[in-house]
């Protein structure tokens, strides 16, 4: 039998207290779905109610000028897992499955150590199996909806509450799937999927409490018809909404379906939208309490942000799928106690720089392939040269789209009738390339790419570099034709 000594009894606890300082932060990622950047409290939007997420951009560092590098679901969930631009990540349409031998940052973080989970919407396309991407624990969108299914049983609404219809996209008339009258989702709060999705984290919190864990928490707000329990019902008043003006060059370009809508339809879809954020703010709320209680919160990084933004009526629009702004612009908030400053960026950030930070922040190895670059020196207030422009692209309708501090370039080949449901009076225009001049037209109104085409050759210059640099098939590019007849090339979906 071994005899313990004094000394080697303390000797064991200063290891083990040691072990326990050195031990990996944690890492939690929460994602929600269509939260534009400008529907932030913090973000100085005084009509948005976000005073969870502003407590959190309070706590860390917020990063204002964040964009997404396509601009729908599927294609930006894939980059921020991979770290790659769509097109390497072989995914830039929808319905597109992201190949499971991809590297992705949930795959480095559990080569690192890291017990990792999901639970909720990643458009991986595809069943859950434990492993996939790099996921010990998986509820996605199926099995996460079978569990609550099975494990929730909700309590019946008074016939006095109107509560929404079945959520049935461009077959009814967009005013219905937009939630025009403001109607909640017929559950009360402790009864939403999202509730469980947030029981769910705290029971996985709870079980690995003990060893490094890397958790991403998907929710489906604020995606229409922006859900929210009956208890909301009354929160937002859709009169205190002023629908954005649509410009004078717009109309060609609003999707026929929304063009119905009338005022006071803007008005309830803004409300409902606004009404879902406040319901997920609160929803984060609670994840971070919890991972207080369990005494985690100093210990783990903490990320929020959006797969990408949401037109909310600007130009005419209330979905992503085009290269406005609103569109583009999502949150970006990183906060670890002690780790992270408390500050705001205002440079320019891409949804590719974020696996380079985490996995940087967490000292765990880079991936294989990164089109980005770590943000940590902001973190810490330390000088980073700052990008001179963000890139995106949406290949669904062949498009790309530059911004500098400037300028805003929107390239579209106009060859492609999109399969997205948002068309317009002529679905191939034919390849047209706008410019907006953001100094004097912040809401791209006035295209004056005829007036400027040393500044159009240059936009068309910064999309070649980054398709030549990103694209799988850059070694293949035609030596012929121009600039446009290149760009027209990469802008083609090739998904498999």
């Amino acid at each position: 039998m071994r005899v313990i000594t004094r000394r080697s009894f303390l000797g064991t606890t200063a290891a083990a207290v040691s072990a326990q300082t050195r031990r990996r932060p944690n890492f939690l990622f929460i994602l929600a779905d269509d939260h534009a950047g400008y529907v932030l409290g913090a973000d100085g939007n005084r009509q948005a109610v976000t005073p969870n997420l502003d407590r959190l951009a309070s706590e860390g560092t917020r990063f204002s000028a964040h964009y997404c590098n396509s601009p729908v679901c599927t294609p930006s969930r894939q980059s921020l897992l991979t770290g790659q631009m769509p097109s390497m990540a072989g995914v830039t349409r929808l319905p597109t499955p992201l190949s499971a031998d991809k590297p992705t940052l949930a795959r480095q973080l559990r080569t690192a150590g890291y017990r990792t989970g999901v639970i909720g919407k990643m458009h991986f396309n595809r069943a859950a199996e434990p492993g996939l991407h790099g996921f010990d624990y998986m509820m996605t969108e199926r099995e996460l909806a079978e569990d609550w299914n099975k494990v929730v049983k909700p309590r019946p609404i008074p016939a006095d509450i109107r509560t929404k219809p079945q959520w049935r996209p461009f077959r009814d008339p967009a005013r219905i799937w937009l939630n025009a009258d403001k109607y909640p989702y017929p559950r009360y709060d402790a009864e939403m999927k999202a509730a469980h999705q947030v029981r769910l984290a705290g029971n996985f919190l709870e079980t690995n409490k003990e060893n490094p864990f890397a958790l991403w928490l998907s929710f489906m707000e604020p995606h229409s018809p922006y859900d929210f329990p009956v208890e909301d019902r009354n929160a937002i008043d859709p009169r205190s909404f002023t629908p954005p003006k649509v410009g004078p060059e717009d109309a060609w370009q609003i999707p026929k379906i929304f063009r119905p809508l009338s005022n006071e339809d803007k008005q309830g879809i803004i409300a409902s939208c606004y009404t879902s954020v406040r319901y997920l703010d609160r929803n984060i709320g609670l994840v971070l309490e919890k991972l207080k209680s369990l005494g985690l919160d100093e210990n783990t990084l903490v990320v929020y942000t959006a797969d990408h933004g949401y037109d909310l009526g600007q130009h005419g629009r209330f979905e992503k799928h085009c290269g406005y702004d609103p569109a583009l612009r999502v949150p970006l908030i990183l906060r670890m106690p002690g780790k992270i400053r408390s500050g705001v960026v205002s440079d320019f950030t891409e949804h590719i720089d974020l696996a380079p930070t985490v996995l940087d922040l967490l000292d765990a190895d880079a991936l294989p392939v990164q089109h980005g670059r770590s943000l940590r020196p902001y973190t810490s207030a330390r000088p980073m040269d700052p990008r001179d422009h963000i890139f995106s692209q949406y290949l669904e309708n062949e498009e790309a789209f530059v911004r500098t501090k400037r300028w805003k370039y929107i390239f579209c080949s106009g060859k492609r009738a999109r399969g997205d449901g948002y068309d317009i009076d002529n679905p191939t225009p034919g390849r047209y390339a706008r410019l907006y001049d953001l100094r004097k037209d912040p809401g791209e109104f006035t295209d004056v790419a005829a007036k400027n085409p040393k500044v159009v050759a240059q936009m068309e210059n910064l999309i070649l570099d980054r398709f030549r640099k990103t694209h799988p098939e850059a070694q293949s590019e035609p030596g012929k034709g121009g600039k446009a007849e290149a760009i027209e090339w990469y802008v083609r979906p090739r998904d498999v």
